[in-house]
């Protein structure tokens, strides 16, 4: 009988069990068999509400999610098919959207996915036409549509939340994000990997004070020598793994045998605490062989129910630079050398104070001139005079400043004036993705994100009511090579509905 994950989780009396499956780069052999093996066993077990694939995970190319979804769900498991942004524009997603409908499969977690790894002959083009936010929106509307085509089930869309993050900057983003994701449509939550129990109780308060109603599920990971290592050597984006437990699990899988047992025991004390914290249950990874790992790290998690407490101090971190959104009484900034100071005045600081000045004065709606400024508009393009300031005037100066990319649906605005197309891998105009590391971006480490640059302006020029407020819709890529500043007073690009550049 098929066990229903969503009406499972939205049981506020259930702790429920979700098992992750990573295809590998075939259709049918080993690999594939296993996973097959592994659910089949996990429904025999009845322990395990769902199991979750990834959506070519590392942006490396696998099996599709969707046809070994597809073949778990006929055995009677319900399944959760990861749905990322990267591969696809959004015809394509909405197009795989129906075809899951279509094949019944209804629970997607929505994310923007890892940057592209390498496919036929080199890296493939990422997409990120849409971000997790945006994707989520598109669910929730393409649900309603369902509906209405007598379609009893809308889409359970889930998202993921980063919480391990340990700068303000990025801590704070990710919160405002989750936010948005939840408004958007998101009716799940699950964790990033992370083993900082502190970090898992400022998201179970945030959850409890902001979204009770939106159930939490927390990921646990069975760690081996392999994995750590990726994962320690940030091979794995938004993944986090102390120094201490990576010297600690490589240690202790010098033999393999105590090294497997330590593991399961770890994930077990783990998941124990997570129950105890609140969370509605737990998402495994990391088991790739067989389910006998899995059943033993549930029963042990059984034998540890009621004595959770004795081992939160080992999932502990101290340092004294990671941020915590309720701890007030701690001081973050740092007192930056000199020249570390003066550089940020110029590339950050300053410019932020004259492009708020100037775009306040020429691209703002209730601007005293702005009536001035649509009629100049209607007369350049009348007399076909937009090519003169576009090509003199409007591209010089964004591309020196901005890196302008011409897209013509200008967004700086909302990431304190840095261009997203240009700024970010990944174009994402409603918040960072998962994966940045100590401020740093995801694909371009030698690079501060754009989000984090963006909160520490907005911070130092008084503005952080301003961060990440705005819903910003897609790009619109019928204006792309126009003129940004002409579809703005003429009304052709995202803002057209009334709001106001920032």
């Amino acid at each position: 009988m098929l066990r229903i994950f969503s009406h499972e989780l939205m049981n506020p009396k259930n702790f429920v069990i979700t098992l992750e499956l990573v295809p590998g780069r075939e259709s049918f052999g080993e690999n594939t068999d296993t996973l097959i093996g592994i659910a089949k066993d996990a429904f025999k077990d009845g322990r395990i509400s769902a199991v979750s694939i990834t959506d070519n995970p590392g942006g490396n190319p696998s099996l599709s999610p969707d046809i070994l979804g597809y073949e778990i769900f006929r055995y009677g498991l319900d399944v959760i098919v990861h749905f990322s942004c990267r591969d696809m524009n959004r015809m394509g997603m909405e197009s795989r959207a129906l075809q899951l409908a279509r094949l019944g499969l209804k629970n997607i977690l929505a994310v923007t996915g890892d940057y592209s790894g390498k496919g036929f002959l080199g890296r493939g083009a990422p997409v990120f036409d849409l971000d997790s936010v945006l994707l989520s929106a598109m669910l929730k509307k393409l649900g309603e549509k369902l509906a209405r085509w007598d379609d009893p089930e809308p889409f359970f869309t889930g998202c993921a939340i980063s919480p391990f993050k340990n700068s303000e900057a990025e801590c704070q983003a990710q919160y405002h994000k989750l936010d948005k994701k939840i408004n958007a449509g998101a009716s799940f939550m699950i964790t990033q990997l992370g083993y900082n129990v502190k970090k898992f109780q400022e998201l179970i308060l945030y959850h409890k004070l902001n979204h009770p109603n939106v159930p939490l599920i927390a990921s646990v990971y069975m760690l081996s020598r392999r994995s750590v290592r990726a994962m320690y050597k940030k091979r794995v984006p938004g993944a986090h793994i102390p120094a201490k437990l990576y010297n600690r699990v490589i240690a202790e899988w010098e033999t393999p045998v105590q090294g497997l047992k330590a593991s399961i025991e770890r994930t077990a004390r783990l998941g124990a605490i997570l129950k105890g914290l609140g969370y509605r249950g737990i998402h495994i990874g990391g088991v790739h062989r067989n389910f006998k790992t899995v059943r033993a790290i549930l029963d042990r998690m059984d034998e540890l129910e009621g004595t959770w407490q004795e081992y939160v101090e080992e999932f502990e971190e101290n340092s004294p630079d990671t941020y915590y959104l309720f701890d007030t009484n701690r001081e973050y900034s740092k007192k930056q050398p000199l020249p570390e100071r003066l550089k940020e005045m110029f590339t950050d600081h300053l410019p932020y104070k004259i492009f708020n000045a100037v775009h306040g004065m020429f691209f703002n709606k209730n601007a005293r001139l702005a009536p001035f400024y649509k009629r100049l508009a209607i007369f350049l393009e009348k007399y076909n005079k937009v090519r003169v300031l576009k090509y003199w005037i409007e591209n010089p100066l964004k591309i020196l400043f901005l890196s302008c990319q011409s897209c013509g649906d200008c967004a700086i605005q909302h990431i304190a004036f840095q261009c997203p197309e240009s700024g970010c891998p990944k174009h994402t105009r409603n918040g960072p993705c998962g994966g940045s590391l100590d401020r740093h971006c995801e694909v371009y480490p030698e690079k501060l994100c754009i989000w984090v640059r963006a909160y520490e302006r907005l911070k130092h020029a008084h503005h952080l009511e301003k961060f990440m407020t705005d819903n910003v819709p897609p790009r619109m890529w019928e204006l792309d090579r126009t003129s940004s500043w002409i579809n703005f007073h003429l009304e052709r690009d995202h803002q057209k509905n009334g709001a106001n550049a920032r």
